[in-house]
């Protein structure tokens, strides 16, 4: 495993919308827009880019205010899928060929629907994958645990949004350091 470049790795947050995120647990979520605003910030400060997904929002609602903030912060391109799997979407595909990411961070809702099917076939792409445990969700941890499992069966990388951080950064004292650290604290 090759330590992560911020320039060659994208962050794409799948699904994290209005009407979703009530059915999933509370503190899921919590933690879910805590390390989502870690990830964009760090995305923002170092260079990485970012895409999003919105399944179905005129029935799931649209991207959750929170991470819509800091989604048009970093200028990410907001993606609309009736598809479960965005790499089935015509526009995402083409969104990923003009990114070429050497790795993406796939973070958002469900795990072991949207997030597994995606993850599933990006590794199917060739492309090295990073699920961050403390920014997926679903409605039932069990079903996240099992989509969690499934990933990693399917060669991503369990890891949490702080290791990302702390690798793209490879050293302290930085400013960029120094913003991330206050978020992590």
């Amino acid at each position: 495993m090759r330590r992560l470049d911020p320039r060659s790795t994208l962050v794409l947050v799948i699904d994290v919308q209005e009407r979703l995120a009530p059915a999933m647990p509370e503190a899921r979520v919590a933690d879910l827009l805590r390390g989502v605003g870690i990830l964009l910030e760090g995305a923002r400060l170092l260079g990485a880019p970012v895409l999003a997904t919105e399944q179905y929002p005129k029935g799931l609602g649209a991207t959750l205010p929170a991470v819509a903030e800091r989604l048009d912060a970093v200028g990410a391109t907001r993606i609309e899928k009736m598809d479960f799997s965005a790499c089935d979407v015509p526009a995402f595909a083409d969104a990923l060929t003009a990114i070429q990411p050497a790795a993406v961070v796939v973070v958002g809702m469900e795990t072991h629907v949207c997030v597994l099917q995606t993850v599933r076939d990006l590794r199917a792409r060739g492309l090295e994958v990073h699920v961050p445990i403390d920014a997926v969700a679903s409605r039932r941890d069990d079903h996240r645990a099992a989509g969690l499992a499934l990933c990693e069966r399917a060669g991503a990388f369990a890891t949490t949004c702080e290791t990302i951080a702390f690798d793209w950064l490879a050293r302290a004292g930085s400013d960029p350091f120094k913003a991330l650290s206050k978020l992590i604290r």
